[in-house]
């Protein structure tokens, strides 16, 4: 066997070339920090059960703060949920056995829906609505040139969705979407627009002895093991290892005001921070 032959072949040189990814040191020599895409940018998820299926009679006020805020200048990317018709479909969807992969797809496109019905409504302040396909790639390009806009807010797991830890129902739904969005986008802001004033420490509704949220952490939070949350639970896992998102802020969309009033950075909502 002859010499061997020196490969003059050009290298790519990386820190990571010849490691394990899966290797705890490496892993922690990873974090560096994150850049900004669209530090400007808020981002709002509309409700669909809660905002949406009530009809024009709430939608209507929703629509003319959003039209505010965008005539004040703020860039908005709007995510939308699908409300009643999502948890139609899941019923039938879990009858007949879909397995949690296809139960997301199905909820995106009824989320979609709703996206171009809020992308109507907006249509004369210049927001459009984004097809899923292109919305990630376009984002910053739609945003530079338009006001706002608007996508379904389900994240494109799809297929791929993570199984929950019980039953079938996706976890990662239009909550987490948007946060998921927020924190890649590196946006200024995430307000979930709900049907409530915030967190309680019960449920306000059965209970109206319940005690106001007005802020708390993700470990104060678990440790309150509360009933119920207004939110994706999957959220507090998000926000804990998020890089960029260190809150979200709930507000009730359902009271004029709120929402100008959070933009303003008063008190109003509960917010749930990192820390």
């Amino acid at each position: 066997m002859g010499p061997a032959v020196s490969d003059q072949r050009p290298h790519l040189e990386s820190f990571l070339m010849r490691e394990s990814l899966l290797d705890r040191a490496v892993e922690r020599s990873t974090e560096t920090p994150v850049f900004r895409m669209l530090p400007d940018s808020y981002v709002i998820k509309v409700g669909g059960r809660s905002i949406f299926d009530r009809g024009r009679e709430v939608v209507f006020p929703v629509v003319a703060e959003l039209s505010a805020a965008l005539d004040d200048g703020r860039k908005l990317i709007l995510g939308t949920g699908g409300g009643a018709r999502t948890r139609h479909v899941f019923s039938i969807g879990i009858d007949l056995g879909l397995p949690t992969g296809v139960l997301a797809q199905l909820a995106a496109a009824d989320a979609l829906g709703t996206a171009h019905m809020l992308g109507t409504l907006l249509a004369p302040k210049g927001v459009v609505a984004i097809p899923p396909e292109i919305f990630g790639h376009l984002l910053p390009l739609f945003l530079h040139a338009v006001p706002g806009v608007i996508y379904n807010g389900l994240p494109p797991y799809s297929i791929w969705e993570h199984p929950p830890r019980v039953g079938r129902i996706p976890p990662h739904r239009t909550d987490a979407g948007c946060f998921l969005l927020a924190e890649c986008f590196g946006s200024k802001e995430l307000i979930l627009l709900k049907d409530v004033n915030g967190l309680y420490d019960d449920d306000p509704r059965q209970n109206p002895d319940a005690v106001f949220i007005p802020e708390i952490g993700v470990a104060e939070l678990r440790r309150r093991k509360l009933r119920s949350l207004p939110f994706d639970p999957v959220i507090l896992d998000l926000l804990e290892h998020a890089r960029l998102l260190k809150q979200f802020r709930i507000v009730n969309a359902l009271q004029p005001g709120n929402l100008r009033a959070a933009f303003a950075g008063e008190k109003v909502g509960t917010i749930v921070h990192a820390d």
